[in-house]
């Protein structure tokens, strides 16, 4: 989904400083399936994704007088959901993660024989597992930049970090998982 103008929300914006709760249902609808997709990738939970993110929304109200303008607001709305996404982590036990079959990720192709079917359900496994594992600071930029493909400056905007410092965990997080799932990638043949 490609990002609202910033001129559009910012009508929708000032008329919501203003206290009118209608500009903010219609921003609100704008990003909401967006904001609870990053979310429930972060907190691998659907229940703690969809309070999370009605959280993030209460935030967002609540301080809507206190957005500046200097981003975009959905980059401003989904560091908001990416701060309640890690303090619901902080707060919650370690439960069953949501795997990606529940995400709408598509299966294997069908067209696929047997053995290249289960060599992707076994790679989708370990990247499940290899995301799952990533401490909170180095899963969101991976979330967010490759995942939810936003360009590098808005990720890291998102996160509250410099470019430099963003990319620096998004390679760790990339290495991580490469190194994770390095048994299950198809082996090329040598020359």
């Amino acid at each position: 989904m490609t990002p609202v103008p910033a001129s559009e929300d910012a009508d929708l914006v000032a008329r919501a400083k203003q206290g009118d709760r209608l500009a903010f249902e219609d921003l609100v609808r704008r990003y909401a399936d967006r904001l609870h997709a990053v979310v429930l990738r972060l907190v691998d939970d659907r229940h703690d994704a969809e309070e999370a993110t009605q959280e993030a929304f209460l935030r967002a109200w609540r301080s809507i007088d206190r957005f500046k303008g200097d981003s975009q607001f959905f980059t401003w709305l989904y560091r908001i959901g990416v701060n309640e996404a890690h303090r619901l982590t902080g707060r919650r036990a370690a439960r069953p993660a949501v795997s990606l079959d529940e995400q709408d990720v598509p299966p294997a192709d069908p067209a696929l024989g047997p053995d290249a079917r289960a060599q992707h359900d076994d790679l989708r496994a370990a990247l499940e597992s290899a995301i799952r594992a990533l401490d909170h600071d180095y899963r969101a930029p991976l979330v967010l930049r490759d995942v939810e493909g936003l360009s590098t400056a808005q990720a890291a905007a998102i996160m509250g970090l410099g470019e430099a410092a963003f990319k620096s965990r998004l390679h760790r997080a990339r290495l991580a998982v490469r190194d994770a799932v390095r048994d299950h990638l198809p082996q090329e043949p040598r020359a």
